[in-house]
């Protein structure tokens, strides 16, 4: 069975090549590989991707070599491209101010052999922009893509650090975003304030998911939030349940508020079938 390389592009596509010459890879080594309109740079993200993790993503037929490591005469030509992308963000500028719409430039990003250029943009609902990609094909005189963004992709694109102190986990690690819902913000009890689950992009934070497993096994021990109980000769309410320190809310109709912990609840469960 084939192993593949992963290869990850300045634009955040990712790509799937061959070792057939056998360099001598690990991951975060730049290479040069070929692309629909030439050869682009990538860093290789992952050595040894299995032909049985991608059959049902792509067709292998269609999966080429990579072409050679990156050389400091690549590495030199990158930042000549940078260079460039700088001065071309400055009359994309100008030429967007003639525009009938509004939009945000997030990101300039030439293929390295300089046959695209990709303009990473955010705005209020959807542009046409067709008639401005002529224009920007007729200026620059190479491939023009403008793609607009949503908000989780520009915080991967922009940076900047989270609540906890650490770097957006969609730009350290995270290689693609899960689906994070408000049942998992319910399943954790944090319904009451949702903009302090919510990240820079505007959406609740990845981190939800990776704690949703978690919850969910947990609130397994524990009773369904308003199950009824008779505790201190009242009759009261589980009001929410801290799975962290093994404790339960109760409230009563009078709005009386007492904590017992789950092995406390549990005797009180077992005296009223008693």
């Amino acid at each position: 069975m084939q192993e593949y390389i992963k290869v990850k592009f300045r634009t955040g596509r990712e790509g799937y090549y061959l070792n057939n010459k056998e360099y001598c890879i690990e991951p975060d080594l730049d290479v040069i590989v070929s692309v629909e309109r030439g050869e682009d740079i990538g860093r290789i993200v992952n050595c040894a991707v299995e032909s049985a993790q991608i059959c049902n993503k792509i067709d292998e037929k269609d999966i080429t070599s990579i072409k050679r490591l990156a050389t400091e005469a690549d590495l030199k030509q990158l930042e000549i491209v940078k260079k460039k992308e700088l001065e071309t963000e400055k009359k994309f500028l100008e030429m967007l101010q003639k525009q009938p719409f509004t939009m945000k430039l997030l990101q300039t990003i030439y293929q390295l052999d300089g046959n695209k250029l990709t303009f990473f943009f955010s705005a209020d609902g959807r542009i046409d922009f067709r008639d401005f990609v002529r224009e920007l094909a007729s200026e620059f005189k190479t491939r023009i893509e403008l793609h607009q963004t949503s908000g989780r992709e520009d915080a991967r694109r922009l940076g900047g650090l989270g609540m906890c102190g650490k770097t957006y986990c969609c730009v350290s690690f995270l290689r693609k975003f899960n689906q994070v819902t408000i049942q998992m913000a319910k399943d954790q009890n944090l319904l009451s304030n949702l903009s302090k689950i919510s990240g820079p992009c505007g959406r609740l934070q990845c981190c939800l998911h990776y704690e949703e497993d978690f919850y969910l096994k947990k609130s397994e021990e524990f009773p369904e939030l308003g199950q009824v109980v008779k505790f201190k000769d009242q009759k009261m309410y589980v009001e929410k349940n801290d799975y962290y320190n093994n404790r339960i809310n109760l409230i009563a109709e009078d709005h009386d508020r007492f904590i017992v912990t789950l092995e406390e609840f549990r005797k009180i469960e077992q005296q009223k079938k008693g």
